[in-house]
């Protein structure tokens, strides 16, 4: 599960639901490496000033952590250290993009804020799910325990404020009404955990919080603090919002479909979690002998052979075509969002984005 604020109540998830979430190693040269190893770029990352605009946010996120205790700045700095896509930080950037000739500094501080809250996200995830690795190296719960983890979490959620608070009094509270969607949305995915009626609607609902609301966030930040005018901040918002709901449920395809290899974690991490996506709810949805079976197997934590069972009869069945038939739904809403943006590269990269996602899915 990604995007999570809350710790949640241990009663929602039976013991021994969680796995280690193993990642590929990403050094910032790769940052370019997209989605879980499946999607090879992003039109976002191959825009010509992209890499040098990364590269900011790269040293202003490791400034933006530093203390004057070294203990803090490790637990702060550990996953960031790590890597990672900074896909919210280059939606930021591209947003400004649009009608800007370059990224300015504001814009890059309104991307680390962005992603401040991401990493915080992931810190308080890893207690939730009791991982022990991400990104190829230890969680900080795992390291160093829950209570510095969580602590930690709250740190970086934090200075992202402070760097909000800085921007403007508008960015502050888009970012702290973010957070709260971020709890709204993680919330509900958790009170459908085990759960095999969770419904079509109740997903997209929970991603729309857990996820779409950063994406959607990160691109109207870029808008604001590039000063461009409101129609365009508001069409690059709506962009945001489609483009993270397709990133979400491509993610959610990917678990079910990517092979571990591929993914850099087992496949159907999910299905193990409780967390029945798009795809799983369709299949349930389409009735007959496989939802039949799948539902007999749901509801509980699996071993692997179920697992694989689980994931053979999704495979096999429509409910990863529809979940991408929905994809297609938000694509294009992206599209039509930055339709009236102009020609520049920026727009045009903004434009691929969502369906350079749905084909790594479909080239699975």
């Amino acid at each position: 599960m990604r995007g999570r604020i809350l710790s949640g109540d241990r009663s929602l998830r039976p013991p021994g639901a969680a796995l280690a979430r193993a990642a590929f190693v990403l050094v910032f040269t790769r940052v370019v490496r997209s989605l879980v190893g499946v999607v090879r770029t992003s039109p976002l990352l191959e825009l010509a000033s992209m890499a040098g605009d990364l590269e900011r946010v790269e040293r202003a996120l490791r400034h933006a952590v530093r203390t004057d205790d070294p203990y803090m700045t490790e637990l702060a700095s550990h996953l960031m250290i790590a890597g990672g896509k900074r896909l919210r930080p280059a939606v930021a950037m591209a947003a400004a993009l649009t009608h800007r000739p370059e990224v300015g500094d504001d814009v890059v501080q309104g991307g680390v804020a962005c992603e401040l809250v991401h990493l915080g996200s992931l810190y308080h995830d890893d207690v939730i799910d009791e991982a022990e690795s991400r990104r190829g190296v230890d969680t900080v719960n795992a390291k160093w325990g829950n209570l510095q983890a969580i602590l930690a979490g709250d740190f970086l959620l934090a200075r992202a404020s402070e760097i909000a608070a800085s921007l403007s009094t508008e960015v502050a509270g888009l970012l702290a009404n973010t957070i709260g969607r971020l709890c709204h949305g993680e919330i509900g995915q958790l009170r459908t955990t085990y759960d095999p009626r969770r419904t079509a609607e109740q997903y997209l609902t929970s991603i729309e919080g857990k996820t779409a609301s950063l994406f959607s966030t990160s691109a109207r930040i870029g808008g604001l603090v590039a000063g461009l005018d409101r129609p365009t901040i508001d069409a690059l918002t709506r962009y945001g919002s489609a483009l993270g709901m397709v990133f979400q449920i491509v993610d959610d395809v990917l678990d079910l479909t990517a092979t571990e290899e591929e993914l850099g974690k087992p496949a159907g991490h999910d299905l193990v979690e409780g967390v029945y996506t798009l795809a799983v709810i369709h299949t349930i949805g389409e009735g007959g002998v496989a939802g039949d079976e799948l539902v007999a197997l749901l509801g509980k934590p699996l071993e692997p052979a179920e697992v694989d069972k689980a994931l053979a009869i999704v495979r096999s069945n429509g409910g990863v075509a529809e979940a991408l038939r929905v994809g297609e739904r938000y694509r294009v809403e992206a599209e039509a969002a930055v339709a009236g943006l102009g020609d520049a590269p920026a727009v045009s990269a903004l434009r691929a984005a969502p369906g350079a996602l749905i084909d790594s899915a479909r080239a699975v």
